[in-house]
């Protein structure tokens, strides 16, 4: 709705509206203000207290408010209406934000236009995404000490980036180290090998809780390693913590996670690479209930992003973390996780999925909804037994799908996730070779399981 301006007048200065008597220097600031906030009218002509008092409105004088204007960097259109003795100098919200002039940066506080400080600066940039945290160098890190040559091997081989080429410059051209060979963020996150002394805000923390509410820990892992370590840990404690169910098709049987796994996949990735990691006091939490799974991340959505833009437009908080792991082939494209969640959500029929954002962004799996019972085989079991007198059938198939997740698992773990004595795991494994279902390659220490095809 549009007021005149005689009503703009009376109902005084506010945080979208300033007087000024005369064209002074304080004029570009306060349009500095507007421009940093959501945008607002400086009427010139008229005292503080709301007296109007006119002013010069001849072309001369439209020039002077026109240079005064210039100032402001970067520049800003703004609409200059000339109403009676009066000039109204609308000024909209700035779509290049920060903007400032010769006496710094300002924002709109109330009625009034604040000087930012040096931090409250800092802040802002970062805010706006002119500062991304991915990119800046990490004052902590020794290339030489805290490098992992194994780490960066390993990423190589998934990115399909030959070896030969000459480290530094690979590294220099991926942006993981800066102009005078320190690491970056980003190469911490993916490359050091003691990220936790480095960036101790980037673990990713998971907790196994009792029934659907905050109170009793059944598990919790706070995990620490790289980047990529970290999302494949992370997704391994969910899948150990969940359930999962069969469907008998005709003589198939399909395996139905309580979560899809392109879903779970989509949010873990999705919080590790987008959370604000200039919050330093919070980080990746995954929690995993007995009727839901919640995944939050610090950082709401990103400057430039609306909530009705959510899931249709996509602004990348971290674009160099996002980069390095399309490379790697854990993110497909940009922008299409929140849709690939939904879509497999969809399809899986057994669970449903919510999304929260404010000061975080949280993804919320509600689990096991609906799968037709006459479609069910026996087994719905938690692939984390909680009794010995599981039937044998069960661990069996509890072993087998622990392996299928964690070809390297210990005989020691199978135990303690199943919830049988590591005796009784020793007879299931040999039952299971003996029926042509599992067989082990290499040595005890050092090998591996294979699970044989039934088909």
């Amino acid at each position: 709705m549009d007021f005149s301006i005689e009503e703009v007048i009376e109902a005084g200065e506010g945080y979208h509206v300033e007087f000024k008597q005369s064209l002074d220097k304080s004029f570009v600031e306060e349009v500095c203000a507007f421009a940093n906030s959501s945008g607002g009218k400086v009427i010139l002509g008229v005292s503080d207290k709301g007296v109007v008092k006119g002013i010069s409105t001849d072309n001369s004088f439209r020039s002077k408010v026109q240079d005064s204007l210039r100032q402001l960097q970067p520049q800003l259109d703004v609409n200059i209406i000339v109403e009676n003795d009066l000039i109204v100098v609308d000024v909209p919200e700035g779509s290049d934000k920060p903007y400032g002039c010769s006496k710094g940066f300002f924002i709109r506080n109330g009625a009034n236009s604040q000087k930012l400080t040096r931090n409250e600066i800092i802040e802002f940039f970062q805010k706006e995404g002119r500062i991304r945290f991915d990119e800046l160098k990490n004052e902590k890190a020794d290339f030489e000490k805290d490098f992992d040559n194994r780490a960066f091997a390993d990423f190589l081989n998934m990115a399909g980036i030959s070896s030969s080429i000459d480290r530094m410059s690979l590294l220099r051209n991926l942006d993981c180290i800066n102009d005078e060979g320190r690491l970056t963020n980003a190469g911490v996150l993916f490359f050091a090998k003691d990220i936790d002394f480095l960036l101790n805000h980037a673990i990713v923390v998971c907790v196994l809780y009792k029934g659907t509410k905050k109170v009793n820990i059944l598990d919790k892992k706070d995990f620490k390693s790289n980047i990529v370590e970290n999302i494949d840990n992370a997704i391994l404690f969910v899948k150990r913590h969940t359930n999962l169910q069969y469907k008998i098709e005709d003589i198939r049987r399909e395996e139905i996670p309580d979560i899809p796994d392109v879903a779970l996949r989509e949010a873990i990735i999705n919080a590790v690479c987008h959370r604000d990691y200039f919050d330093r006091g919070s980080n990746v939490l995954i929690e995993v209930f007995d009727d839901r799974v919640e995944i939050s991340n610090p950082g709401g959505l990103p400057s430039g992003l609306n909530p009705s833009d959510f899931g249709h437009k996509s602004v990348a908080r971290n674009p160099l973390i996002a980069s390095l792991l399309h490379r790697i082939n854990y993110i497909e494209k940009v922008g299409t996780g929140i849709s690939r969640i939904k879509q497999a959500v969809d399809e899986s029929r057994n669970s449903s999925v919510d999304f929260k954002f404010d000061t975080g962004f949280s993804v919320i799996f509600r689990k096991g909804l609906d799968i037709p019972d006459e479609k069910l085989g026996e087994s719905s079991e938690k692939t984390v037994g909680k009794s010995s007198e599981k039937s044998s059938e069960k661990s069996s198939e509890k072993i087998l799908h622990l392996i299928s997740q964690d070809n390297n698992i210990s005989a020691k773990e199978l135990a303690e996730l199943v919830g049988i004595s590591s005796r009784a795991v020793e007879k299931q494994i040999a039952n299971l070779k003996e029926k042509g279902l599992l067989k082990r390659s290499g040595p005890d220490k050092g090998g591996h399981w294979e699970i044989i095809d039934e088909s």
